[in-house]
């Protein structure tokens, strides 16, 4: 009898919380703490360097074949339609998951050919491979690995909503540009 009615209890909890919010949530996970460099070398601690700004995360590498010029390319075009929406307040943070090999010049090199504003776009490097593989699976539910007998890295293909307080609240395809019209809607549900 006790578990029936701490099962009601926990449930009546959850439909609670999920129901407080404007938009429809698909994760519920912290941001751990992480320090980066930027494509421009500057620190960044994460979360507490982006505190009260919504962001939009995602991870790459460089020397990808398959997925990040695509998602990278929809993460450009989320940086114009931000701007046109009059969201430029809303942050990009794009984790490099080969750090190793992308240093801040080959980001910025990469970076520039998809012309971003570096003022809400942010490229990050500057930790192991082991922390940002603990960072993408611990935060954002995403596994990374790296390849064998290649030099490819298996990664996640989403973009992800981080709250002004650094939770992760929704997953979205990073390979779909539809996806953008709905991240812009989610935007201006939690904003308004």
């Amino acid at each position: 009898m006790k578990n029936i009615i701490l099962i009601g209890v926990l449930g009546g909890l959850l439909l609670l919380t999920s129901c407080g919010s404007p938009i429809e949530e698909n994760m519920s996970r912290e941001v751990g703490e992480f320090t980066a460099t930027t494509q421009s070398g500057e620190k960044m601690n994460l979360p507490e360097d982006l505190k009260g700004d919504y962001w939009i995360a995602d991870f790459i590498f460089t020397s990808c074949e398959t997925v990040c010029p695509p998602m990278t390319g929809n993460m450009s075009h989320l940086q114009q339609r931000l701007k046109q929406e009059n969201l430029d307040d809303v942050k990009l943070v794009s984790f490099s998951v080969d750090p190793k090999h992308d240093t801040q010049e080959k980001l910025k090199e990469f970076a520039d050919a998809y012309q971003p504003d570096y003022d809400q776009w942010s490229f990050l490097t500057g930790y192991t491979f082991h922390e940002v593989k603990e960072l993408s699976i611990k935060s954002f539910q995403s596994p990374v690995s790296k390849m064998e007998g290649s030099d490819q890295v298996a990664h996640g293909t989403s973009f992800y909503l981080v709250t002004p307080e650094g939770d992760v609240i929704k997953q979205y395809s990073g390979m779909k540009a539809a996806e953008i019209d709905q991240i812009i809607a989610d935007l201006k549900k939690l904003k308004s």
